[in-house]
């Protein structure tokens, strides 16, 4: 029996305390501000359920946060799945709260406190009157949303349901294809048990959703037969079952709701999941300084593509973090650029592109006054390909027809049009990079078949870096080519591309690239983290024994103990032998 004399506890409160014992990151939102953020708690009183914020913010009004002196925030941690740390695999959770009763206190010029009062349930009231219930504690459910009739499906996770709706989180990069207010054919939310359910849906907002790359995606339920919204009720009631049981909000539920006992089909795929996020490989804080930077770019596309606004603080700011981790430390960068491998085509080949651009630049002249224009211009140059994403062009990632290929040419166009309707103006030096990225010395280019004496230095440069990155990497179903094999047919093509300029490039970065995959003749696989000035490895990460393959190492060793594991093979492809990189 309860007892009856302990104090109450704030139900909402006791599940922020929850991902308080866990590494946490806490972002504050607002509907119109492009960047979420971050806060660190400093105090939480489970029985009143205040919570005290503390948090760093230079811009003109954190007013701008607020809504009538109520804020937004998502709490996003990772748990160990088994209750650990040690040898554990870690499970992304995240509870969002709307509409918390705030009062901001002023500490210093760019420290602020919020004292917030958190909501005494867990079940919030949404404007049309459904109560909308958060998946919380671990509660789990999958969706997927069918985003074309031609069959586009994209998977995510279920993050509270209501007779209304749904959140829905989904990877950022799978976001793309979706706007706001666009019908989507099929939602389909499918519990642990196995049990699903189906209805068509009006996506009616779209936001970043906590910090590792994903989007939360508000969607209505629309068109519900009878017996759908008989079906939605009953679920809507176990999930509301569910989640008082695991908060504790209600005494009379003493168990799970038959919906989340894992089935035999769930089970399977949880052991994947956990043994794909035991493989995930450490990173350094470049590395995830450059996930951060390609997310905030798939950010930045969200707001052009969904709220017509052009978030142009956010991509100074990501071109800015490329030239200060050029000049802190190029070769930690370079091997960051490897951690990119599972990131979207665009979003990769945008950063890489941009990074080797400054790299060479400011290996040029130190004191470059174009550069950095010239990184805004690169890494916003390929996102008109992601813009062009519709029912005729349903992804970026398959094998296209002849017709998608010859209208995915169309992206630069593309994208300037949609930047002039958004009233953004770029610097020449931008706008030169945005408009004629594509372009060749002997004219083969596209979108205006320019010549050489008609472009510019940086252009000439940015062809070879760009045509380089393409053909080292698989595109369209075509396999990656070696560095020396890129390196040969970039040469041949001597009309297309400035041979002293592919020379340079060279010199910059060798036969084996730091970041490229490298295979060993005792049977090692091992990514290449540094060369002399000879351009040969002299560090690498050993990460894989093609004896034994279903086991993946992390060893550093340097050019001293390269005996271990013998002499150097050539650069190959990590989808050759399965080397991934797993997503959060």
């Amino acid at each position: 029996m309860p007892n009856s004399s302990a104090p109450l506890r704030n139900p909402s409160a006791q599940v922020v305390q929850s991902f308080l014992k866990s590494q946490y990151v806490l972002c504050i939102y607002a509907k119109d501000m492009p960047y979420a953020l971050q806060a660190e708690v400093v105090d939480l009183d489970v029985e009143s359920g205040l919570l005290t914020l503390n948090l760093e913010y230079y811009g003109q009004s954190i007013d701008n946060y607020l809504n009538n002196g109520l804020i937004n925030f998502d709490i996003e941690a990772l748990h160990p799945l088994d209750g650990t740390i040690k040898n554990s695999a870690l499970a992304r959770d995240i509870y969002s709260i709307s509409n918390v009763a705030a009062k901001v206190l002023k500490v210093d010029s760019g420290t602020y406190r919020l004292e917030c009062q958190l909501p005494n349930s867990v079940f919030l009231m949404e404007q049309r009157g459904a109560v909308r219930i958060p998946f919380i504690l671990g509660m789990r459910a999958r969706v997927s949303v069918e985003v074309f009739a031609s069959g586009l499906v994209v998977a995510g996770n279920l993050r509270n349901l209501s007779v209304g709706g749904c959140l829905v989180d989904v990877a950022i990069e799978d976001a793309v294809p979706l706007i706001v207010g666009q019908q989507v054919p099929g939602v389909t939310i499918e519990f642990p048990s196995g049990a699903s359910f189906f209805t068509e849906g009006i996506v009616r907002h779209m936001r970043p959703f906590g910090n590792h790359g994903y989007a939360a995606l508000g969607i209505e339920f629309s068109n519900l037969e009878p017996h759908q919204a008989e079906e939605l009720y009953y679920f809507v009631n176990e999930v509301e079952r569910e989640a008082a049981f695991r908060s504790g909000a209600n005494g009379r539920f003493t168990d799970h709701s038959p919906l989340f006992v894992p089935g035999a089909r769930e089970k399977k795929m949880l052991q994947r999941e956990e043994k794909d996020q035991k493989n995930r490989q450490r990173q350094s804080p470049m590395q995830r300084g450059i996930l951060e930077l390609a997310h905030q770019l798939q950010y930045a596309l969200m707001y052009i593509k969904s709220r017509n606004h052009f978030p142009e603080q956010v991509i100074y700011d990501c071109a800015d973090s490329i030239l200060y981790l050029v000049r802190e430390d190029r070769k930690a960068l370079l091997y960051a650029l490897t951690f990119l491998h599972n990131e979207p085509e665009w979003v990769r080949h945008a950063v890489r592109v941009a990074a080797q651009m400054a790299d060479i630049m400011l290996i040029r002249d130190a004191h470059s006054t174009q550069v950095r224009e010239v990184m805004v211009g690169t890494l916003l140059h390929t996102m008109g390909k992601p813009l062009l994403v519709s029912e005729e062009l349903p992804s970026l990632k398959s094998n296209m027809t002849p017709r998608q290929k010859t209208l995915l040419k169309q992206h630069p166009n593309v994208l300037w049009d949609k930047l002039v309707s958004l009233n953004w103006k770029p610097s020449p030096v931008c706008k030169d990079i945005l408009l004629n990225a594509n372009e060749r010395l002997d004219g083969s280019g596209y979108p205006s078949g320019l010549k050489g004496p008609q472009l510019s230095e940086n252009v000439i440069l940015l062809s070879v870096i760009k045509i380089i990155n393409k053909l080292t990497y698989e595109r369209n179903g075509i396999k990656p080519r070696t560095p020396l094999d890129a390196y040969r047919l970039v040469s041949d093509s001597y009309q297309s591309y400035d041979k002293a300029t592919l020379v340079e490039f060279i010199q910059c970065y060798g036969l084996y690239p730091i970041g490229s995959l490298a295979k060993f003749s005792g049977g090692f696989l091992a990514w290449i983290i540094d060369i002399d000035s000879k351009g040969m490895p002299v560090k690498v990460n050993v990460v894989k024994n093609l004896a034994f393959m279903d086991t993946n190492i992390d060893s550093i060793l340097d050019a001293g103990d390269f005996s271990q594991i013998g002499r150097l093979e050539g650069v190959v492809d990590p989808n050759d032998y399965g080397v991934k990189f797993l997503k959060l």
